[in-house]
């Protein structure tokens, strides 16, 4: 298999001028891996058997930011392009399954390639010498499969974050995960308690958005329970209900699988049903049923996405949507329009999505009626918008000021007032007209009712 790759003019430049110095300089690790998959890398790493100081000379300071040297590494920068360049290290013993306590410079490339992770990420490339691969990794992209460097328990307690990583390359790429790496994660997954919530959150995105999440969720849903341990009653929990053939863990994979590779709707579709074993309750006839879990959803959610250090803004869209997921309006205008004004209209249409994938993760019974409802709330939604019907208090064509006109001073009063008039409007009571609206919020105001 013809293995040359197409490296930019600036990183080959930057290796023939170290090359050119008598120093050896390679594109390196991910960079190459893409390029051989098929894929137009996003950045350009290279490494160089030229110390720090050695590269500087070399490349001249005018283009070099010189942070980060102590660890090897120097930035030079083209055509608002930055390009990193690492010297050939070796990694020291590890003491916290996370960081080496000391990192060595050397200037053989092979040792630098034994330190990496993964045989895919252990590559190397200069138009030179072609690719160098010394520990297998572009057959086992042949071959789509993931395999670690070396010993896998060993790559593992140097950095326990490399169990994610093995499981985020798995997704995103689709490969499988070599036999001795796959029981090496599983046995080495308690290492996830030593990594940092924010790096565990970051490859858990990835891992969700890739395209054989399914199956990396199903088969080791064990390491994800390490961070995420609320998971663990889905697991095996039966719904016993003839809208659905998998118990609960195995339906929220069918709804990721089925769900955009959006983060936030993958997130909501990792949690829209986590509370249901919570809120389980049998009838007479030994039907299932869950009850209040969307709300119960919303709380774990919550939780573990506070834990994991989540912003706010990814929190808050989140919960709003497992909250909502099982709300179903009757397929009518003043109900879509009541909707609109809980979600908003840019989150109007990512339920829906996740309503159909919901819905896909189901049985058949009653399926299509259901994907016709959804349809169907999708086709109001768009013409409600359209139209420009009104479903926030700010398309009111009246606001607190011409409230205040009236004589109503108090600030919980005038609000109270405008969100009568909304409701009006939003149920089809009211037109949203200035003149009707000031005549109807007059009465409001001077009625013994007017704050309710």
């Amino acid at each position: 298999m013809d293995h040359s790759i197409d490296v930019p003019k600036r990183v080959s430049y930057i290796i023939e001028r170290l090359i050119g110095a008598g120093y050896s300089a390679y594109a390196v690790g991910g960079c190459v891996r893409d390029s051989i998959i098929g894929k137009v890398p996003s950045d350009w790493d290279i490494c160089t058997s030229a110390l720090p100081q050695q590269t500087l000379e070399v490349l001249g300071k005018p283009n070099l930011v010189e942070n980060g040297m102590k660890h090897g590494t120097v930035t030079v920068r083209y055509d608002d392009e930055n390009y990193e360049i690492t010297t050939f290290r070796s990694d020291g013993v590890y003491d916290d399954n996370r960081h080496p306590r000391q990192v060595s410079f050397v200037s053989d490339l092979r040792e630098d390639l034994a330190r990496r992770d993964l045989t895919i990420n252990a590559l190397a490339y200069n138009q030179r010498d072609g690719l160098v691969d010394l520990f297998g990794g572009a057959e086992d992209i042949e071959k789509g499969i993931i395999r670690c460097v070396g010993n896998p328990d060993e790559r593992f307690s140097e950095d326990g974050l490399r169990i994610m990583r093995t499981l985020r390359f798995a997704s995103v790429l689709g490969f499988d995960i070599d036999e001795e790496t796959a029981l090496s994660v599983h046995k080495n997954a308690h290492l996830l308690k030593n990594i940092s919530a924010e790096r565990i959150a970051s490859e858990f995105n990835k891992l969700l958005m890739g395209k054989n999440a399914e199956r990396v969720l199903s088969e080791y849903y064990d390491v994800i329970a390490v961070f995420i341990p609320e998971l663990l009653p889905m697991v095996g929990f039966e719904q016993k209900t003839p809208h659905h053939v998998y118990d609960v863990w195995e339906h929220t994979v069918k709804v990721i699988s089925f769900s955009p590779e959006d983060r936030i709707l993958r997130l909501t579709a990792f949690f829209h049903d986590i509370g249901k074993p919570e809120c389980f309750t049998v009838s007479p006839d030994g039907t299932g049923h869950f009850h209040g879990h969307p709300d119960v959803s919303e709380r774990i959610a919550a939780d573990v996405l506070r834990r994991l250090k989540y912003d706010n803004k990814t929190i808050n869209t989140v919960c709003l949507l497992v909250r909502l997921h099982d709300k179903r309006p009757p397929a009518e205008p003043k109900y879509v329009r009541r909707f609109l004004s809980e979600l908003g209209e840019e989150l109007f249409p990512e339920l829906l999505k996740l309503k159909r994938a919901d819905a896909m993760g189901q049985s058949e019974f009653r399926r299509k009626e259901k994907l016709e409802y959804i349809s169907e709330l999708r086709r109001l939604y768009d013409e409600e918008l359209e139209k420009g019907s009104a479903y926030s208090l700010g398309m009111l064509r009246i606001n607190g000021r011409d409230i205040m006109s009236l004589g109503v001073r108090d600030g919980r009063q005038v609000g109270m007032i405008l969100r009568k008039m909304l409701d009006f409007v939003i149920d089809g009571e009211l037109e949203n007209d200035r003149e009707r609206l000031l005549a109807c919020a007059k009465e409001l105001a001077l009625s013994d009712n007017a704050g309710i």
